[in-house]
Formats: C-alpha cells, sequence, structure tokens
C-alpha cells in the first residue's frame, strides 16, 4: 500500500470518526442512583439533572447520589462511544506498515 493509498484510508477514517462524533451528540443516556437522574449525551457532556425532593434536606445524601448518577452516565456513554469507534479504530491495525 503506497503513500497516497495511506493517506485516502486516513482521510476516510477521520470522515467516519467526524460522522460518529456527530451521532454520539444526538444520543441521551440517563442514569439514576437514590432519587438523582441525570442526562448526558454521547459526548458526556451534561444536559439535565433531576432530584427527589426527599433528597433536598439531607445534603450528604444528596452530593453521594449525584456524583454515583454521573458516574454511572458516564460510563454508559464510554460504552456507547466504544462500541461506535470499534469499527473505525479497527482501520488503523494495518495501516502504518503493520
Amino acid at each position: 500500500m503506497g503513500f497516497m493509498d495511506k493517506a485516502k484510508d486516513l482521510y476516510k477514517l477521520q470522515k467516519q470518526a467526524k460522522e460518529i462524533k456527530k451521532q454520539l451528540k444526538n444520543i441521551h443516556i440517563e442514569a439514576e442512583a437514590d432519587g438523582v437522574t441525570v442526562v448526558c449525551d454521547g459526548e458526556q457532556h451534561f444536559m439535565e439533572a433531576k432530584v427527589d425532593e426527599a433528597l433536598l434536606s439531607d445534603s450528604k445524601k444528596l452530593e453521594k447520589a449525584f456524583v454515583e448518577a454521573a458516574n454511572k452516565a458516564i460510563k454508559k456513554s464510554q460504552l456507547i462511544g466504544a462500541e461506535k469507534m470499534k469499527d473505525v479504530m479497527g482501520g488503523f491495525g494495518g495501516m502504518f506498515g503493520q
């Protein structure tokens, strides 16, 4: 495979990665923990948080629940992103003389 072919393949992979990034932005991931619900997109930007009113009087429990819900949402978004990028990243295997 010549240099120009490799460059074309790299361009194609970059284009695919950009498309997946656009798709991830439109995926909404919801996670809940002990009365706190958070929503983030596939790029891990938080868009919404809901708190059960019963938690408002217990700041320590609220803080713990928020962190747990946020961590769950991030983990879900990472798994989704990795699954979507798997095919694109597989294209790098033989690209640089391997």
